[in-house]
């Protein structure tokens, strides 16, 4: 035998060798989490304050109807600033593949400044019903659109909670397919869609620690201000973590909870997912199989584009300072945003495949943040969240009982198989793979919406066959 074939032999040998002993390392590690979940999750619950105050205290409890206003010195301002924008050439065939094309920025300059109605784009937010009420000191703003029903129908809450940089207009369009009255549903449902504390029109705190955790209590005392002590959550982004959260700390209240980003980051979580990405027939559905963690393809990819979590987690003021007091600059850094989390073949694409949303779609998205001047304050998510106070909590490593569903978009950011998610919910009742990215209830309203609604059914089935007692 030459010594080529004997090398070769070697190689092949020491590559199989490898790959099972790898299979034998989850296979272990799996055997060992379903003995004991003591050993990778903490089963005890953080201390949560109910009462907790992020503003001045105050006894108005009162629920105050709220209207949205586009003033003529405002958009005097704002074009003002627009026009003086200054340019900077390109990279010739770069696409938004060094960021934001700066040519793909004029147009929506010019857009903006000429053609953007800013009047029939106030009566268009003002839509719905908005009001504020003041929780733990601070003025949450939302919107709360009742469904017309009869008697013979039950009326059930759904908070339903967005991201960054998404705000309340990424729900506009689902909204009515949320509300609609089926002859073939024995329910309807009521929509509670809140800002964020500091994103839009909710008032930012003035002091640290306000993370996706003292956000899950707020949200939980709005909807018991509004008069619901059980309710259903759904929630992308951070609204995501958000839900999961209240799902963890109140599962005698929420009813259920739908997830369209159901992503979970403990060490063992992780460790298993890479892991698993070897073997990705196993772990995961044919409509994400390509979506599992690929060390040379999509971890590079992740680590590239998800940097700017890294620059908000760490400094969001010092990037607020520009963002805030530049319109184009604002405009550029949600837009980026919006393209990379639809899909991850757009930075190949001259306009970021910005064209799947209308323009005033987004302008309307990034008019929320300008006019009420809250980019540094939303940014503050990061670094609050990522905070070691946070983290240390472990509260994604403590299982909830809350029925849950979840959609899986096909081009999200990120995506992780359902045996990753009955980690953190292990009463996990429907998977949906859809195509679409990261904003699906404006991408895809009402593929979105149909989702949520039969998820509730499912949460409701679950409820009545008593499956919450077990």
């Amino acid at each position: 035998m030459s010594k080529g074939m004997l090398y070769l032999k070697l190689v092949s040998v020491i590559v199989i060798s490898i790959i099972l002993l790898i299979i034998l390392v989850f296979y272990i590690v799996h055997l060992l989490y379903i003995l004991s979940n003591d050993l990778f999750f903490n089963q005890k619950l953080p201390d949560v304050d109910l009462d907790e105050m992020w503003g001045p205290e105050t006894n108005d409890a009162t629920i105050r109807p709220f209207r949205i206003t586009f003033d003529d010195q405002m958009i005097k301002d704002l074009k003002s600033r627009l026009k003086n924008y200054r340019h900077f050439p390109s990279l010739n065939g770069t696409a938004f593949q060094y960021g934001f094309n700066s040519d793909a920025v004029a147009s929506w300059i010019a857009y903006w400044t000429e053609e953007y109605p800013f009047k029939e784009r106030e009566e268009a937010l003002n839509q719905y019903p908005q009001f504020k009420t003041n929780i733990q000191g601070l003025d949450i703003h939302f919107i709360w659109v009742k469904p017309q029903v009869d008697s013979n129908k039950t009326v059930v809450p759904l908070l339903i909670l967005h991201g960054w940089p998404s705000s309340v207009r990424e729900f506009f369009e689902a909204i009515p397919h949320l509300t609609a009255v089926s002859e073939e549903k024995d329910f309807a449902v009521e929509v509670v869609a809140p800002s964020l504390p500091g994103y839009g029109y909710s008032d930012a705190t003035s002091r640290p620690g306000l993370a996706a955790d003292k956000m899950s209590v707020i949200f939980r005392n709005l909807m018991h201000r509004l008069g619901h002590q059980q309710f259903y959550v759904q929630g992308g982004d951070w609204g995501s973590l958000i839900g999961r959260h209240m799902a963890t700390f109140f599962p005698k209240e929420v009813l259920g909870y739908h997830s369209n980003f159901p992503i979970f980051v403990t060490p063992f979580i992780v460790t298993a997912q890479i892991v698993a990405s070897f073997f990705p027939r196993l772990v995961a559905e044919p409509g994400i199989m390509h979506r599992m963690w690929d060390l040379s393809n999509t971890m590079p990819w992740l680590i590239k584009e998800l940097g700017y979590t890294q620059v908000y987690t760490y400094i969001p003021d010092t990037i607020g300072v520009g963002l805030s007091d530049s319109p184009t600059g604002l405009l550029a850094a949600v837009l980026q945003k919006f393209s990379m989390a639809s899909n991850k073949s757009y930075r190949d694409l001259p306009d970021g495949g910005l064209n799947i949303f209308t323009r005033e779609q987004i302008l309307d998205n990034v008019m929320i943040y300008w006019t009420t001047n809250s980019i540094t304050t939303s940014m503050r998510m990061y670094a609050e969240s990522f905070a070691s106070r946070h983290l240390d909590l472990g509260i994604d490593r403590i299982p909830s009982p809350v029925p849950t569903c979840v959609i899986l978009a096909k081009n999200d950011v990120a995506v992780q198989p359902p045996f990753i998610i009955r980690m953190k919910h292990p009463n996990l009742l429907r998977t949906t793979i859809l195509e679409g990215g990261h904003h699906l209830a404006l991408e895809i309203p009402k593929q979105f919406a149909d989702d949520v609604l039969a998820s509730i059914e499912e949460f409701r089935k679950w409820h009545k066959e008593g499956k919450d007692e077990l």
